[in-house]
């Protein structure tokens, strides 16, 4: 108990304290208060209920301390309602409860700025919350660690990338094991080192992680070590998944040698058609004057075999010359409906008499009365060449190639297959053969862009394209394009 000269003091200080202090009764009256509204005395508030005095309120505030302090029998504090935004301007209230016997007696209110422990915490509790919302929206992975490696961040999109969820890595996983073998120790040693944004820190850092089926995925890393008085205590990284920017770029790195590639047969096509219209004219003449020398001298009949041989050589040339006048012509990828067996056979033409071919059967089994296709006939040719030269030079020049063409009517497709009997393809390769630069060829013999062209040619027809293959008994190359909307050509022949 204080004596009278403690309470003397203890009550003068209560009235000195320039924020209110007051008594309260359960029942929310002022039992005793260090101060009063402007022009009311303290006496006058004697008994009076401290919501109507202080806020003109017929009825206890809804953010009011004591009435939590009633429920809980513990002390209280509640932020008064404000729509500020400015903590700092924000009154808050404490309540406290006075015990007689077990029962309470009363409460002590005290209203005072918000300065104080209470507005920290608050403070604090809201960055908290921003800082969850934060990491939780990220768009990259999120994963932080302390210095031993126990994980104690780890967000969906980390789940995402490594496939284990969040349970398992903040549990059972240690951030080493999301690294493949030896890399866990560079990225530390790399975080340490001055050579990726300072030490302590990596920025755009690529790096592999390993995912929970064993699978790696390619990440740009963006980390620093977490310290505290100068000590390491964590580290924390972001992990940005580069897997789509990765095929992204493949994608745009293909359609680059594409057209590279579309360039240079464009340009091909040009100095053969320049080299064919230099050839026209003096096969012209050979044919012109080996007709006029038969028809005008009475020669022998050895003499006519041989001229008779000089002629049909020239206009075999000259047919020739023709081809590939009609195959090379420039356009402006000219969609409409074609024959594919036309579209073959003068593939083959140009190629059949090459020495390459010399010793290789062509077994032709066309369809009649195919319909055509609608597509862009210079494209096609480029790329049934492709698959046929592959076919040969597989082969080694001996050996038997078949072409077939089909009709699938329930689909409304045209089916073209092309087989050898080369060595095959291995299995592990065959989902391969159509990236550019991947080729079976020894180095120097191909660079691999021929399988690439022809696949894009086929999808940019709305076909599809395919590969079966046997090591030791060949490959067949199965390529399907829609059929047009036109009538079929019925003249357009099983041709041998």
């Amino acid at each position: 108990m204080l004596i009278d000269k403690e309470q003397y003091y203890f009550s003068r200080a209560i009235e000195s304290f320039k924020k209110r202090f007051i008594i309260i009764s359960p029942e929310f009256k002022i039992l005793a208060s260090n101060t009063s509204p402007e022009g009311t005395l303290v006496s006058d508030l004697i008994g009076k209920y401290c919501h109507q005095i202080f806020y003109e309120n017929s009825n206890p505030c809804k953010n009011c301390a004591v009435k939590e302090s009633s429920l809980t029998r513990n002390p209280a504090f509640r932020a008064k309602e404000n729509n500020s935004d400015d903590l700092s301007k924000r009154p808050c209230l404490y309540s406290y409860p006075i015990f007689s016997k077990g029962k309470i007696e009363a409460f002590v209110s005290m209203d005072f700025d918000l300065s104080t422990r209470g507005g920290y915490e608050e403070k604090l509790q809201r960055s908290n919350i921003m800082l969850r919302n934060l990491i939780t929206s990220s768009v990259d992975g999120v994963i932080a660690a302390d210095k031993n490696g126990k994980i104690l961040i780890f967000n969906a999109p980390a789940t995402q990338i490594t496939g284990y969820n969040k349970n398992e890595a903040m549990n059972h996983l240690n951030i080493r094991d999301i690294y493949p073998d030896g890399t866990a120790y560079d990225v530390m040693k790399d975080l340490r080192s001055d050579e990726y944004g300072g030490s302590g820190k990596l920025k755009f850092y690529r790096v592999k992680v390993a995912g929970k089926d064993g699978k790696t995925v390619p990440i740009s890393l963006n980390a620093s070590i977490i310290y505290e008085e100068s000590r390491e205590v964590a580290t924390i990284g972001f992990f940005h998944d580069m897997r789509e920017k990765i095929k992204m770029e493949k994608k745009l790195k293909n359609t680059q040698l594409q057209l590279l590639q579309s360039d240079k047969m464009a340009s091909l096509g040009k100095l053969a058609a320049g080299v064919a219209h230099q050839l026209n004219n003096p096969l012209g003449g050979i044919t012109l004057f080996t007709k006029l020398i038969l028809e005008d001298y009475d020669l022998d009949d050895n003499v006519k075999d041989d001229l008779n041989r000089i002629l049909r050589d020239a206009v075999r040339c000259r047919d020739t010359v023709k081809e590939l006048l009609e195959f090379t012509r420039q356009t402006r990828h000219l969609m409409k409906p074609n024959n594919l067996n036309e579209a073959i056979i003068r593939t083959l033409f140009l190629l059949e008499r090459q020495p390459l071919f010399q010793n290789i059967d062509i077994i032709r089994n066309f369809s009649d009365n195919l319909p055509f296709i609608t597509c862009d006939i210079q494209q096609m040719n480029h790329a049934f060449m492709n698959i046929i030269l592959n076919a040969a030079h597989a082969m080694d020049g001996t050996g038997t190639l078949t072409i077939a063409t089909t009709y699938l009517k329930n689909d409304n497709y045209i089916r073209l297959k092309i087989s050898d009997t080369g060595p095959g393809i291995p299995e592990k390769m065959q989902s391969q053969i159509f990236e550019p630069f991947f080729t079976t060829k020894e180095e120097g013999k191909g660079v691999g862009l021929g399988l690439s062209l022809v696949y894009r040619i086929i999808e940019n027809h709305k076909g599809r394209i395919k590969v079966e293959s046997t090591v030791n008994k060949g490959t067949t190359f199965i390529i399907e394009i829609p059929a047009a909307t036109t009538t079929h050509n019925p003249g357009d022949g099983n041709n041998d």
